[in-house]
């Protein structure tokens, strides 16, 4: 039996959840699957997994034995990552997680680029505003404009991403004037709905922070077409400024409240945390931050 792979099927199931999602992830049958588990429990002569028709669960053994397998498969890939390393080649494939709205906007145009300064590296771009679940969906590194929340991550700082309220201005002129934050409250207002307090809407002025809770008619779980719906004239939006810049300079959107500020919603790279960052992970995270740093919309 080969009981490196049959620990590496074991815990790709715990991490997904089912022997089915673990085999459709490896391209294979699920009774292959469980076949290498079932192999690895009768070596060990202990239970691993509790299985029902509903869920699968760890047994007490099996949780055990997960925390060391998963130690010994970091330590694994750390010394064949550091020996790889050795060549200064990065290569193999990247999976990389983004926004849409980023993803669309700044890591399409410059990706080619990537590519050609590095034709070892293969990249699957995954792009959803949705949370995306690193471990389980095999993810190197994920784009997010949150605070890390979790210590096995590390989070490595892009950009501060500030925000700024506009709205069109066949909008504003059919509206009453907003010289005030408290004056949404009685706007249409478009909010996001990823975020946690979605009808909420955070400034400071003058050292004094203010909260307004705003209500419109629509909320979107999609940065592109909140931005549309603030194009056509339906309401005032809270976006980052790199999404408002083009339409602003344009004359569609037009920036108001300038003199409240909005708290920064900074965008980091999220990576596993490891002894060892894989130099494919290394080369993407400091070309992304170098393409920022040579653009001024998100200065």
């Amino acid at each position: 039996m080969d009981q490196l792979g049959a620990m590496r099927v074991f815990v790709r199931v715990v991490q997904m959840g089912s022997f089915s999602a673990a085999a459709r992830e490896q391209n294979t049958t699920q009774a292959t699957i469980s076949k290498k588990v079932a192999a690895l429990e009768a070596k060990l002569s202990a239970k691993l997994l509790s299985r029902t028709s509903r869920e699968l669960s760890l047994t007490e053994v099996g949780a055990d034995y997960y925390e060391r397998c998963m130690a010994i498969l970091s330590e694994l890939e750390e010394a064949d990552a550091n020996a790889r390393s050795q060549m200064a080649t990065p290569s193999g494939l990247l999976r990389v997680a983004a926004p849409v709205v980023f993803a669309r906007q700044f890591i399409a145009p410059i990706l080619s680029e990537f590519l050609t300064i590095y034709p070892d590296i293969q990249v699957d771009l995954l792009v959803s505003d949705k949370h995306v679940d690193l471990i389980a969906d095999g993810v190197d590194v994920a784009i997010r404009a949150k605070q890390l929340e979790d210590s096995n991550f590390v989070a490595r700082h892009l950009f501060d991403n500030p925000f700024a309220v506009a709205a069109a201005p066949q909008y504003l002129k059919q509206s009453a004037v907003i010289k005030t934050a408290e004056d949404l409250k009685d706007h249409n207002c478009i909010v996001y709905s990823m975020l946690k307090s979605i009808n909420i809407w955070h400034f400071e002025r003058e050292g004094h922070r203010i909260s307004v809770p705003v209500t419109g008619r629509s909320r979107c779980d999609n940065g592109d077409v909140i931005l549309q719906l603030a194009l056509d004239g339906e309401g005032v939006v809270h976006l980052p400024i790199w999404m408002l810049d083009e339409h602003v300079r344009s004359g569609r959107l037009e920036l108001i409240l300038q003199d409240y500020e909005s708290k920064p919603l900074p965008f980091n790279a999220i990576y596993l945390q490891s002894r060892y960052v894989p130099l494919k992970v290394r080369c993407f995270i400091d070309y992304i931050k170098q393409k920022l740093s040579e653009d001024p919309q998100y200065h």
